[in-house]
């Protein structure tokens, strides 16, 4: 095999995906409890989503960023929450990147500060504020002027503050993807909100897998009493087409000028259609996604099982934390028609389309019950 394997793949192929369900070409039918990684909101092959992006490449599919594309401002629009400005980017890493680069022509030489178990990506700049040492130690020496406190931990982030003065700015994930779906404490995301207003600091938060209406808000830090000054935001966002960007409020509107950051294919067009389709929809989604995502939490509290140690999340971002690692949990799973996403090993994380239905639920939960 030519093709570098770095992931732990399936071991069928997929012949057609619909909905929350994948099909092997052997015929055997799957539910999907991830969704590509949170990125198909609308569950696989959406026929309005498919449609749209069809129709935008029988006219073209690629310009380039000398044209201003049709459906961007209708876009920026859904993204923004009042005058903020959005730019264009390819992935959540690449919206970390941009992000870190406002946050250093603004302040300077001044420290950055991130939290334990955050995940903000896996090029050289997103994993100097990743709080996992076990794939960023390798690559180091990172950018310099970055510091970690514990993620809910209090005492942790008034020291690391008071220990460091010249901290400009804060990259902050309020629900924990990666790290083991983990929301915020309220009381901690209070301290935060006190420390960043009596510092100044610049506060960047990761929306990347949490936001666009996942938690059945446009945003996840909407459920605290909190407000940013960059948004990250992507996988989502293009419809299953690679679309990320950064949203700016206030000052940081004006931090970049012509020529400070740049991409040959952000904003794609097609990924652009997908967009403007998948927000239009789910900007009127939320009842539904908080119902169902109250209903899947509530159902996998139910489970009977003394292999269970914690169920956590908001709307349809939900974790089922195991007390122990079961081996080979992911390939029995599989065995019996469920597709999981198992975290350390020790962590399901379900990601699920945002359109997902009860009834779905009640599949996942009943395969759920046999296997544990």
């Amino acid at each position: 095999m030519n093709y570098l394997n770095l992931y732990n793949h399936y071991d069928f192929e997929i012949d057609f995906a619909d909905g929350v369900y994948i099909y092997d070409k052997k015929g055997k039918k799957y539910i999907d409890t991830f969704s590509g990684i949170g990125v198909l909101a609308l569950g696989h092959s959406h026929p309005e989503v498919i449609n749209s992006l069809k129709s935008k490449l029988d006219r073209y599919a690629h310009t380039s960023n000398y044209f201003l594309d049709e459906d961007i401002e209708a876009v920026s629009q859904l993204l923004s929450q009042q005058d903020e400005k959005v730019f264009y980017v390819n992935s959540g890493t690449e919206a970390t990147e941009l992000a870190l680069k406002i946050v250093k022509k603004k302040i300077k030489d001044g420290k950055i500060l991130y939290f334990s178990n955050s995940f903000h990506g896996r090029s050289l700049g997103a994993l100097s504020v990743n709080g996992f040492p076990e794939i960023k130690d390798q690559f180091k020496p990172l950018l310099p002027n970055t510091i970690e406190a514990e993620f809910n931990n209090i005492e942790s982030l008034r020291k690391t503050a008071a220990e460091n003065p010249d901290i400009k700015a804060v990259f902050f994930e309020p629900l924990q993807g990666s790290g083991g779906v983990r929301p915020a404490d309220k009381d901690f995301v209070a301290e935060l909100k006190k420390l960043t207003a009596a510092n100044n600091w610049i506060m960047a938060i990761d929306e990347v897998q949490a936001g666009l209406y996942r938690t059945a808000k446009k945003y996840s830090f909407q459920h605290y009493d909190i407000e940013a000054d960059l948004i990250t935001v992507a996988k989502a966002l293009g419809g299953g087409l690679p679309l990320g960007a950064v949203i700016m409020a206030g000052e940081m509107r004006e931090v970049l000028a012509a020529g400070d950051h740049g991409s040959t294919f952000a904003p794609n067009p097609l990924a652009l259609r997908g967009a403007k389709i998948v927000l239009e929809k789910l900007k009127n989604m939320e009842a539904q996604i908080k119902e169902n995502g109250d209903y899947f939490y509530n159902n996998l509290k139910k489970i009977d099982s003394d292999k269970i140690k914690e169920v956590r999340g908001i709307g349809l971002m939900l974790g089922l934390e195991l007390k122990e690692e079961i081996v080979d949990l992911r390939n029995e799973a599989e065995e019996n028609g469920l597709l999981l996403n198992v975290l350390k090993g020790k962590t399901i994380r379900f990601l699920p389309a945002l359109n997902i239905t009860k009834t779905e639920i009640d599949q996942i939960i009943a395969k759920l019950n046999k296997l544990l």
